[in-house]
């Protein structure tokens, strides 16, 4: 009989999982499996539990609850010498990486993707001495992941907060950072910066031409605008990401390995994978290329345009209207 080690996030996204647990148990006993149960109890309890989960040598991993969730799962298996295969039941507020999975917000649908899908090796980033799943980023409204409470994500949606305050760019400090990658160094001053893994950031942004397993990051960096009609340009870029992007004020590059030294004296926050990632004055972004397997349905072994396409067909895409509403309707 095979193991699996199910960490689970009672509190993710609007708490709903707890009203599945004992479906996604008989779904595992079903198929052969014996469940072992953890319920988070701190914020890095999920850390702890998933190097467990590896030194114990259990044949699978499962994690549910949101992207905070999944990461510290991978903060703790990526600190392992043997690595256990991961499946991911979303239960979050934005679950980007399972849209990037191509797994099923549904919980009883997730599971049957764990029991039934294949394993499919995914590129992990390292952020200094941390690890991420999708995305770090620092500048505009990056800390309301992180300090927004999780009622205020379950009442307003986390896509729509963020969005109201990228509206507000044009009063953002801008970051004096020097940046270096390939050979290349750009110095500049930036109001928002990210490197990412996934298929779209916060139901926003989609990265059409992306792969989890290529072994590059999508990188993007955003100027101050100096007018409202700028800020415009630049949005309309980001929900055309792949199509109309405004070059004189937004960057947009690959690479597998990238430093960002901040010139200011006070350096300032990242977010990583939702979370505080710290204020350190240098940061180093690598790529580990295949350094952990999901369990995926088997269609999606090789992942590109028609997944994203998909949930945003079937979740609706934001538009400049929509962004200005969100903005007046949160603006202080």
């Amino acid at each position: 009989m095979k193991r699996v080690y199910l960490i689970i996030n009672l509190t993710a996204g609007k708490a709903v999982i707890s009203d599945y647990l004992g479906k996604i148990v008989d779904e595992f006993i079903k198929t052969d499996y014996e469940v072992t149960i953890h319920t988070t109890q701190s914020s890095e309890d999920a850390v702890y539990s998933a190097k467990y989960a590896c030194e114990n040598e259990f044949d699978l991993l499962v994690c549910a609850g949101g992207d905070g969730t999944l990461s510290q799962c991978l903060q703790g298996v990526m600190q392992c010498e043997k690595r256990v295969p991961i499946g991911y039941i979303p239960a979050g507020t934005t679950n980007d990486f399972a849209k990037s999975l191509g797994i099923s917000k549904e919980p009883i649908a997730a599971v049957k993707t764990i029991t039934e899908g294949k394993l499919m090796p995914c590129d992990i980033g390292g952020f200094n001495d941390n690890y991420f799943t999708y995305i770090v980023a620092f500048g505009a409204f990056t800390n309301i992941t992180y300090e927004t409470s999780q009622q205020f994500k379950n009442i307003f949606g986390h896509t729509a907060y963020v969005l109201g305050g990228l509206w507000q760019l044009t009063n953002i400090r801008a970051r004096h950072m020097r940046i270096e990658y390939d050979g290349i160094i750009i110095e500049d001053e930036f109001v928002f910066g990210m490197v990412s893994n996934t298929a779209s950031i916060g139901g926003m942004i989609s990265m059409n031409e992306y792969m989890l397993n290529d072994g590059q990051f999508e990188v993007m960096l955003i100027k101050k605008p100096a007018n409202p009609m700028q800020l415009k340009h630049i949005l309309t870029s980001l929900l055309n990401i792949n199509s109309d992007i405004d070059r004189e004020y937004i960057r947009f590059f690959r690479t597998d390995k990238i430093t960002f030294i901040s010139l200011d004296d006070d350096p300032p926050a990242w977010t990583r994978d939702g979370e505080f990632g710290g204020t350190a004055a240098v940061n180093m972004i690598v790529n580990h290329r295949n350094a952990v397997s999901f369990m995926v349905n088997e269609a999606n072994m090789k992942i590109y345009n028609d997944t994203i396409n998909e949930f945003n067909q079937s979740e609706g895409q934001l538009t400049i209207e929509d962004i200005e509403d969100i903005a007046s309707g949160l603006a202080p």
